[in-house]
């Protein structure tokens, strides 16, 4: 009877016992290779929101740094060599030539990065005692278009007020 004991707990798992657990497991696997993958798309939506907003603030200081006079010229990329000049001919990120407002554009990772410089007084900068910058940068993302907005406001050095 001892030995009948024995022969009984020395017994293995049955195929069916081991098929239910191959299933578990294969579900366990799964469900968190599903939830890597979820985790790595809100990770690449997030890097691409990060590099946007990083964008518009270099956009804005770049301008926050610039002196009056060269406020309107870009060196988009921080090579040291002149990438474009602003203008307000409604090309380029500008919406409508000719209503005062000056625009660049940059594209770039696949962030369009469109910046603005309006004048408090339509005309020259000198004749301005302000500017307003803003800068924007639109992306897609699975849940759709983004945008992010940031903006300043710049006094003229040299202003002295109307004449």
């Amino acid at each position: 009877m001892m030995r009948d004991r024995i022969v009984q707990s020395e017994r293995g798992a049955s195929f069916a016992e081991v098929l239910v657990a191959v299933a578990l497991t294969m579900t366990g696997l799964a469900g968190a290779m599903g939830a890597f993958e979820a985790a790595e798309r809100i990770v690449r939506n997030d890097m691409l929101a990060t590099r946007a907003l990083a964008m518009t603030e270099s956009r804005i200081e770049a301008k926050r740094s610039s002196r009056w006079d060269r406020l309107l010229l870009d060196d988009v990329n921080h090579d040291g060599v002149l990438d474009l000049v602003m203008r307000d001919d409604g090309v380029g990120g500008d919406a409508v030539a000719g209503d005062g407002t000056y625009s660049g554009s940059w594209d770039q990772d696949g962030i369009q990065l469109i910046w603005t410089v309006t004048p408090s007084r339509s005309g020259s900068l000198s004749a301005s005692g302000h500017v307003v910058v803003e800068a924007r940068a639109a992306y897609a993302s699975r849940a759709g278009p983004r945008e992010i907005r940031v903006g300043t406001v710049l006094a003229n050095p040299l202003f002295v007020g109307s004449q």
